[in-house]
């Protein structure tokens, strides 16, 4: 190999390195909680210990592993296993990051799981995710489903749903599908496999939490993990549950690594999508750019090139390419997204199109503007909404 070729490689590496990290849970036998035991409550240090815990209902297609730091693998499960994850957030964290340690974490300055309780059946799964939502105020009775991308492990995917649910002050219960992806970053033809083969578990896990007592299901795929989430939906549709649909309060694909043509044809099996159906895309994504080249340079849906595609199929489309840098993960690391959805210039109903965003003015050309730190365009179908700047 030349020395061109040999740093080209790297570059790709170095790029792809950004979908994916090498965190461990840092569980120890003492973290183990019985499955029908009651979840003792944290100790909260904001000096020596997590400023605040994250509870995490895992509904899993990896197999079962015996090491605690990772107790599931990368190993594909014919079976969904079934757990409850708390997450403790460091003191020193900082909005949009995962501070995470590939050796044992130190919940002083480290994501660190404090409790971790495995289920048995999903029969005892859907009882505790209804015994944590009735916890809540009526109004707060929601679940945040997240899918995670290539190249993560088990404790990658999970911290990244605790530092989201923290980050953004959701006040839904999460619960988390982690296909298994081999979170290793030279197979990315297993995890696309992979993908394929955990569209069953997430399909699955999308009927169990529409049986659960949820008032409104809000999806949530990142990069391959929104492959996963178009093959589920599509399953669901072919199978006689579209039923599932209606209690989706919102699917959100964030920097989708899919082909723009297989996305299309996903669309066509699905048929009528969940509403607001929103994809995040951004011409900055060089994750994607390195992800299209490898499957032979066909546009990826969320590479920004397809957005008047997107719009015919009835999706709304957020452009994040020059919103604080645009990265592959900006969805989850954008403090000016963080303040917008809690500020509510972009909430359900925006992307809905029913209500007319804070600080929003309208151009001679109709454009809307919404007024903010950085740019985020935002496309309703067959028309562009916005742009904030």
């Amino acid at each position: 190999m030349t020395v061109s070729r040999l740093s080209a490689f790297l570059l790709v590496m170095l790029v792809l390195t950004g979908c994916g990290g090498r965190a461990v849970l840092g569980l120890t036998s003492q973290h183990v909680i019985k499955a029908n035991a009651a979840v003792p409550a944290p100790v909260l240090n904001d000096k020596t210990g997590p400023k605040a815990v994250i509870p995490i209902f895992v509904a899993t297609s990896r197999e079962r592993s015996d090491n605690l730091s990772l107790p599931y693998s990368a190993k594909r499960s014919p079976t969904l296993n079934f757990a409850r994850v708390d997450v403790g957030i460091p003191p020193n964290h900082k909005r949009g990051e995962v501070e995470k340690s590939s050796s044992k974490p130190n919940p002083a300055r480290d994501f660190a799981a404090t409790a971790f309780q495995p289920y048995g059946s999903k029969q005892v799964f859907v009882e505790r995710i209804n015994a944590e939502l009735a916890k809540r105020p009526a109004n707060q009775r929601e679940l945040f489903v997240f899918v995670h991308g290539y190249n993560n492990n088990f404790a990658d995917s999970v911290f990244r749903q605790a530092q989201f649910a923290y980050d953004y002050g959701l006040p839904a219960v999460s619960v988390h599908y982690s296909w298994p992806s081999a979170g290793s970053l030279g197979l990315y033809v297993y995890d696309r496999d992979s993908a394929t083969y955990g569209r069953d578990g997430l399909a699955e896990l999308l009927q169990l939490a529409a049986a659960t007592k949820a008032t409104k299901i809000l999806l949530v795929g990142h990069s391959m993990g929104s492959f996963v989430v178009m093959e589920a939906l599509s399953q669901l549709a072919q199978t006689g549950h579209r039923d599932v649909f209606r209690r989706l309060s919102g699917v959100m694909l964030a920097a989708p690594d899919i082909d723009i043509d297989v996305f299309q044809g996903q669309v066509r099996d699905i048929g009528e999508l969940p509403k607001p159906f929103t994809v995040l895309v951004s011409r900055a994504d060089s994750a994607l750019s390195v992800s299209g080249r490898i499957t032979g340079g066909h546009p990826r849906v969320g590479d920004g090139s397809s957005i008047a595609v997107l719009q015919k199929l009835g999706i709304v489309v957020l452009d994040a390419s020059d919103l604080d840098g645009g990265s592959h993960g900006v969805f989850a690391s954008s403090p000016t997204l963080m303040n917008m959805v809690r500020s509510g210039q972009l909430s359900q109903k925006v992307l809905s199109g029913d209500e007319t965003p804070a600080g929003q003015s309208v151009l001679a050309d109709g454009t809307s503007v919404i007024t903010g730190a950085a740019s985020l365009v935002i496309y309703l179908p067959a028309r562009l909404l916005g742009a904030v700047q």
